[in-house]
């Protein structure tokens, strides 16, 4: 039986997703290793995580500032915006080195399981955004899982972008495997998915 001071920072790993027993032990002895300059950076790191990020005012994605990097970023191209359900989706894009267009995060997919309905997401701010004449983009790219609920998502987006018949809507190719998730495709597999990208 471990001191309670390791039980209970355990207890903490264990929340974290994919993270088993064993894995939770091997966190815990590798912080009890560090300095203490080291721990203290490391706990700093983690109380100021929710304290310094904020929604962009923009697109939704994570940023310290009013807008985040890609929003406020001159050299995007504004008639191009690719809708994701996670803001952790867009890296992967990002990585790609293809996409110079901005983003908008609707906070996740829908899934009736879950209980996770339209108005759950970010639709409506989407629809006013779109809504406004001097930034409506000229293309929508549905950045969207291929699995059953970012389809279920993709279905849906595109029957309320019916009222925008002037805006190209395009969904990523099916080289992103089905079932997977965009986060965790190589760059060469998004890259093509992008670059081949269909109408919807």
């Amino acid at each position: 039986m471990y001191p309670s001071a390791i039980q209970k920072l355990l207890k903490q790993f264990y929340k974290l997703p994919g993270v088993g027993p064993r894995t939770a032990e091997r966190f815990v002895f590798f912080l009890l290793k560090l300095r203490e300059a080291e721990l203290v950076e490391f706990g700093h790191a983690l109380a100021s995580l929710k304290k310094n990020l904020h929604e962009c005012g923009n697109c939704f994605n994570l940023s310290e500032k009013e807008l985040c990097n890609i929003c406020s970023d001159p050299r995007r191209d504004k008639d191009v915006l690719c809708v994701v359900a996670e803001t952790r989706e867009i890296p992967a894009i990002e990585q790609t080195g293809e996409y110079h267009g901005l983003y908008f995060v609707l906070g996740g997919n829908l899934d009736t399981i879950k209980g996770i309905t339209p108005h759950d997401l970010r639709f409506r701010e989407l629809v006013a955004k779109l809504q406004n004449p001097i930034v409506t983009p000229k293309e929508i790219i549905f950045g969207l899982n291929p699995h059953i609920e970012g389809e279920t998502t993709a279905l849906y987006l595109k029957k309320i972008l019916e009222q925008f018949p002037d805006i190209r809507t395009t969904i990523l190719a099916r080289g992103l495997p089905t079932g997977g998730d965009l986060e965790y495709a190589d760059a060469k597999t998004v890259t093509d998915a992008l670059i081949n990208r269909k109408k919807v």
